[in-house]
């Protein structure tokens, strides 16, 4: 069964939303306004040029406060100023490769930013539910078979991932000292953490990520270098997590205790998939052209096995994934072709995340 977002959950509901500026921040953020949410975004200028943000007119759509989430004082009195319900925290360095360059930077924005925004949650009275966004790579990584549970080992070989791991840490930490889902009820504030990765879609224009590279490279139809074609990862549309981030955050919001933990959400085994297979398939939707070759340079180490066990997710929030990981591809080929026809993006993204709700709501 693959459960829909409740439309009615949303409606004038007042959420704050770190990182709103990024790639998954700039679908989220459409997302909730086609709900009827009333969004503030805070975050810094966009990481890219060009970016999702600008190209889709997201800074029209809601209250928008550029800030940094290392800067405490200015991300409490943004978030007290608007008085949200829920805040959704994605705020991140989110880049494994600039980790290595920039370290200090990756574990101030990942760990203190966390720490920041959830002490600005302690002082905001309004704050009724949080979902922290971290990742799949939060797990200490051993190449096994099988997908990782949410009770497994935290680790993280390299300082992005280990950055999120410990912002998983702090998390929990917080929610044990300050708001404890046993006493729910006293306190009035449920805490969650989500963790998702490779995560794809149109409008990623990143650096050291597979999708952006290839689009860069064959819509000037040049060779792509792939660095690691045999790595498998757990590939999804951004829509498949972001639709899980609203269902959980609507238990929160309904008062469901059980629900502030952790969460996994990943797609179908059939679709954690080698790179060389998504760089094919993409080849192969985007043009007889389209090609790419070993980057055969040293490289950081990047985990060449990783899966998630989503069943905490399927079992107790209905959610499962709606898009075959073909059809995710299809949608990201349309996305980038109408980009380069000069589209409306804004309609053409609006008009996917509508198709994907039609989707997910039919499927049961």
């Amino acid at each position: 069964m693959v459960n829909a977002v409740s439309n009615s959950a949303w409606k004038g509901r007042r959420v704050f939303l770190t990182g709103h500026t990024g790639f998954k921040g700039s679908w989220l953020t459409l997302w909730l306004h086609q709900l009827g949410a009333t969004v503030c975004g805070y975050s810094l200028a966009p990481p890219s040029q060009p970016s999702l943000f600008e190209v889709a007119r997201i800074g029209k759509l809601v209250h928008h406060v550029e800030g940094d989430v290392c800067d405490q004082q200015r991300l409490q009195r943004a978030m007290q100023e608007f008085s949200p319900s829920l805040v959704l925290h994605l705020a991140a360095q989110s880049l494994v490769r600039r980790s290595y360059a920039e370290p200090a930077l990756t574990y101030a924005t990942n760990v203190m930013g966390t720490v920041n925004v959830l002490e600005s949650i302690r002082h905001t009275d309004s704050v009724k539910a949080a979902v922290m966004i971290t990742t799949d790579k939060c797990y200490e990584n051993r190449e096994w078979q099988w997908g990782y549970r949410e009770n497994d080992r935290l680790g993280g070989h390299d300082p992005y991932s280990n950055s999120k791991a410990c912002a998983e840490l702090v998390s929990s930490a917080y929610r044990d000292s300050f708001f404890p889902a046993d006493d729910l009820q006293s306190h009035g504030v449920a805490i969650a953490t989500a963790r998702a990765g490779n995560v794809i879609g149109g409008g990623d224009w990143a650096c050291d990520r597979l999708i952006p590279d290839l689009m860069r490279g064959f819509s000037l139809n040049e060779k792509v270098l792939i660095r690691n074609p045999n790595a498998i990862r757990p590939w999804q549309h951004v829509l498949e997590p972001l639709r899980g981030y609203l269902q959980l955050a609507e238990k929160l919001l309904a008062g469901k205790r059980d629900f502030a933990t952790a969460w996994n959400f990943g797609p179908s085994e059939e679709d954690a998939r080698p790179v060389k297979w998504i760089v094919e398939e993409i080849a192969r939707k985007w043009s007889p052209t389209a090609s790419w070759m070993l980057d055969e340079g040293p490289h950081p180490h990047e985990a060449t096995y990783l899966k998630l066990d989503c069943a905490r997710a399927r079992n107790l929030l209905g959610w499962n994934p709606a898009l075959g990981l073909s059809d995710a591809l299809q949608l990201i080929v349309e996305w980038y072709k109408q980009w380069q026809a000069g589209s409306d993006m804004q309609k053409i993204t609006l008009d996917q995340i509508a198709a994907y709700q039609q989707l997910s709501t039919g499927r049961r």
